[in-house]
């Protein structure tokens, strides 16, 4: 009797065993079904984009439903996205204006974050509340006083006028402040028995501590830079000043016009490599830095 009842448990449990295994399996089946249709509806527009690209103007305007493949590729399209616009000047305007934005406002942001983190001043948390409440404002009534101002400075269609509104972010230096906080005090109280100066710390300790986070605010300023299209359009109205953001309505208004837009969907491909390429190389790096500084030690 007693070796029928221990049979029977075992039975049991290993049939309880196999239900909670093909139940974890069939979750995680749903799962990665519902992942890869997420998956290829995100990146379906990117992958018709560059199909795109590919055929040419008669065959596009020719398909009376849309062909999910190309029978005939083309590279006509590429370039005569450099030759119907000086698109390699935008590609320069752009990284001269992303380099310059993102280097400037670098050291405006560590040199606060630093200030907000270590440094003990009259009326600092006052001061610092005023800094984030910035963030409730609409950014649309932020770029109607820059316009303002930089209009009255004669600043219009010049490198200047593009970069000195983007050179800080409230965002940015309060995800800093936050990293830079999660360093120890007694390091920094060490230093300054050793005579160590502010500057001096914040450069040999803070900074290096602090990389991942700087880094993925590097990147993710490179992206917002390459990707500002309503600033520069309402700076600048000549064409030297152009970047490609802006220099995509350029294109299609004096460039290859509006029907082809296979030389278009060339022109896009062409402006979105580099961020792609960039996000992929640094994902980690984006991924380690945003948790790093949202998590206190």
């Amino acid at each position: 009797m007693a070796t029928e009842n221990a049979t029977f448990s075992g039975t049991a449990s290993t049939d309880f065993t196999g239900a909670v295994k093909r139940r974890r399996i069939i979750r995680q089946a749903l799962l990665y079904l519902f992942l890869t249709v997420w998956a290829a509806a995100v990146l379906f527009p990117f992958y018709w984009m560059v199909l795109t690209s590919f055929k040419t103007q008669a065959s596009y305007n020719s398909e009376q439903r849309p062909k999910f493949y190309v029978s005939a590729p083309t590279t006509e399209n590429y370039s005569e996205a450099f030759t119907a616009v000086p698109l390699a000047r935008y590609f320069g305007n752009t990284l001269v204006y992303t380099i310059v934005t993102t280097g400037l406002m670098m050291v405006v942001i560590i040199l606060a974050a630093f200030a907000f983190a270590r440094l003990e001043f009259k009326g600092k948390t006052f001061v610092f509340t005023l800094f984030l409440s910035l963030m409730m404002i609409p950014s649309e009534l932020v770029i109607i006083t820059n316009y303002v101002t930089i209009t009255e400075w004669n600043l219009r269609n010049s490198f200047p006028g593009l970069i000195l509104p983007s050179i800080t972010s409230v965002f940015y230096i309060y995800l800093l402040k936050e990293t830079f906080e999660q360093i120890p005090n007694e390091l920094y109280k060490a230093a300054k028995v050793d005579g160590t100066s502010d500057f001096k710390y914040l450069r040999r300790v803070m900074i290096p501590i602090a990389r991942p986070t700087l880094v993925t605010i590097a990147i993710l300023k490179v992206i917002e830079c390459w990707n500002s299209y309503v600033w520069p359009r309402l700076i600048t109205d000549k064409p030297e000043y152009f970047l490609v953001s802006n220099g995509i309505q350029e294109i299609r208004e004096h460039g290859f016009g509006r029907d082809n837009i296979p030389a278009m969907m060339a022109a896009v491909v062409v402006i979105s490599i580099p961020l792609i390429v960039l996000f992929l190389v640094f994902r980690n790096k984006i991924m380690e830095g945003v948790s790093r500084g949202g998590t206190k030690a």
